[in-house]
């Protein structure tokens, strides 16, 4: 009810006329204590002007010092038993791929999977008179190369939200480091060095 009058009241005021319309009063602020946000979008109407404030600066993006991590190698194997759901989201993932610009190195499929089960059809008699089952297991392996840490876990986000149902996926990445310092200055350059003395009879 307290709805319906307060559209009314917002519908006579439109009839009047643009003038009579204002949505951010200084006298509703101070009667009812409403929370002043400077960084929201303050919209105020007075005839046909409009006059938009936007916060400039963007909160939602974060600028980090440290350095993102460099993977030389991603490598996602997936596994289901249907064939055609695996040769559709391998297309997926490729073209995935490169929407976001990153380089396929190559796409393959591994030798697939077979499990049989031998059971016997009668529980008492009949010994030879066996049921076969079998279990095959499909693979696809897509190599991903030189790839960021913030694109591979974008990439991979997606891609995982996108699996169907029925399929496994494995990922194995390889990082690349800095070598230590203990490393790239050779040991033998940092040993005291070892005077000879000569024997003498």
């Amino acid at each position: 009810m307290a709805a319906w009058r307060g559209l009314s009241c917002l519908w006579h005021r439109c009839w009047r006329g643009p003038e009579n319309f204002l949505l951010v009063s200084s006298t509703m602020q101070k009667q009812y204590n409403f929370p002043q946000n400077k960084q929201l979008m303050q919209f105020q109407f007075s005839g046909a002007h409009t006059d938009i404030q936007q916060h400039k600066e963007n909160s939602l993006v974060s600028v980090l010092d440290e350095p993102d991590t460099l993977y030389k190698k991603l490598a996602v194997l997936v596994k289901g038993h249907d064939r055609t759901v695996l040769d559709s989201y391998e297309y997926f993932i490729v073209l995935a791929a490169k929407e976001l610009g990153i380089s396929v190195e190559k796409v393959e499929e591994p030798p697939k999977k077979i499990e049989r089960f031998t059971l016997l059809k009668s529980v008492h008699i009949y010994k030879k008179h066996r049921v076969q089952y079998e279990m095959r297991t499909h693979y696809r392996c897509v190599e991903l190369k030189h790839l960021t840490g913030s694109t591979a876990n974008v990439y991979l986000e997606y891609i995982q939200r996108n699996l169907p149902e029925g399929v496994a996926m494995e990922v194995k990445k390889t990082r690349l480091e800095e070598l230590p310092e203990h490393i790239k200055t050779p040991v033998w350059d940092t040993l005291p060095q070892v005077e000879e003395t000569a024997n003498q009879p």
